[in-house]
């Protein structure tokens, strides 16, 4: 057993240790897109990659045929920062909603949020072509989010509980209404529908990412610059109050941005399940549960998760698999081997 003297020389490695894999784990989206970009069927040398990239920077012709700049920038690039957008709103919200809810098994879609977007989603599809389904997956997952709020709001007051049991309710309405979307429409249609409820990143544009980005944005800057608060909310309202936080305008608050955040990223890729709930869980473990630390950490490791299981979803098995069934292929026994070798799962 080592000695007080060498224990106190030992502290500042670990210390170091901690803050290494943290900034680690900070840098993990420039190791993921600088792999990522060069995964796929057809190859391209990382010269050729960097003179794409210098040409389109400085203006100057290239002698690469426009086969490469198509790869590049039409086809890997926005599937490649679309998914990290996306793997970083679903991870912020879930944090955020643990946070909030002070449950880790919270994800952002306790309340409603993917199966109104599914319902809208499948609507666009099958009924009203000229409407586009990023908008109408997006206008209907926050009408889920604000009749779920609405319908657990009394005297001014939102229990947890109740937004839970509103959530329940309100997801069983869509899903009643998405089944008799499905039942109603065409084969071809139908096969829209689950492909979309699958959570796929295949369709990425730039279109979509314009779309998306300034919600996302705004989702997860508020929830960065507000992230202390949620320490104080995950004591309890009574804490939270003693302190001098109103802890019902800051629930409002994070339940906004979060919904903003996931529905943004719901609406361009699908319902891509366990990012939310998995990344958030898996950075509390290793990091503890101070928000402080884990919501930077869920930006950057929920981007990098799932740009690299998209990486598989589209190349490992030799034909493209919709990420959302990878995500939770991988995720559900990873998340269960850390659950069962950690105490608490990392929330006490």
């Amino acid at each position: 057993m080592p000695s007080q003297t060498e224990m106190r020389g030992m502290a500042p490695e670990r210390i170091t240790g901690r803050s290494l894999l943290y900034y680690l784990f900070l840098s993990l989206p420039l190791f993921a897109f600088f792999t990522s970009i060069f995964i796929g069927p057809f190859h391209i040398n990382p010269v050729h990659l960097v003179d794409l990239m210098a040409s389109k920077i400085l203006g100057y012709a290239t002698d690469l045929p426009d086969v490469y700049s198509t790869v590049i920038f039409q086809v890997r690039l926005p599937r490649l920062l679309l998914g990290m957008m996306v793997g970083a709103s679903l991870s912020v919200s879930g944090a955020a909603f643990q946070g909030i809810f002070r449950n880790p098994l919270v994800s952002p879609y306790i309340l409603g949020l993917s199966s109104g977007a599914a319902f809208g989603a499948a609507l666009s599809l099958a009924f009203l072509p000229g409407v586009s389904i990023q908008y109408a997956a997006f206008f209907f997952s926050l009408l889920a989010v604000a009749l779920t709020y609405f319908m657990a709001t009394t005297n001014r007051s939102t229990p947890i509980v109740s937004l839970v049991l509103a959530g329940v309710i309100v997801s069983a309405v869509f899903d009643a209404l998405l089944a008799i979307v499905q039942i109603a429409v065409s084969e071809r249609a139908l096969q829209s529908i689950v492909f979309w409820i699958m959570g796929s990143l295949g369709t990425a544009s730039w279109s979509k990412i314009y779309s998306a980005f300034p919600l996302f944005a705004l989702g997860c800057t508020v929830i960065l610059l507000l992230r202390w608060r949620l320490n104080v909310l995950a004591l309890g309202d009574e804490e939270a109050r003693s302190v001098g936080l109103n802890p019902e305008r800051y629930k409002i608050i994070f339940i906004v941005a979060a919904s903003l955040a996931a529905s943004s990223a719901v609406a361009v890729a699908g319902v891509i399940g366990l990012v939310g709930l998995v990344v958030p869980h898996m950075l509390r473990m290793i990091f503890g549960p101070d928000h402080r630390t884990l919501i930077p950490l869920s930006l950057t490791f929920g981007a990098s998760f799932l740009v690299v299981v998209d990486d598989f979803a589209r190349a490992g098995l030799g034909f493209e698999v919709p990420v959302g069934v990878i995500t939770t292929l991988v995720g559900a026994p990873l998340f269960a081997y850390l659950l069962r070798t950690t105490r608490s799962g990392g929330w006490e």
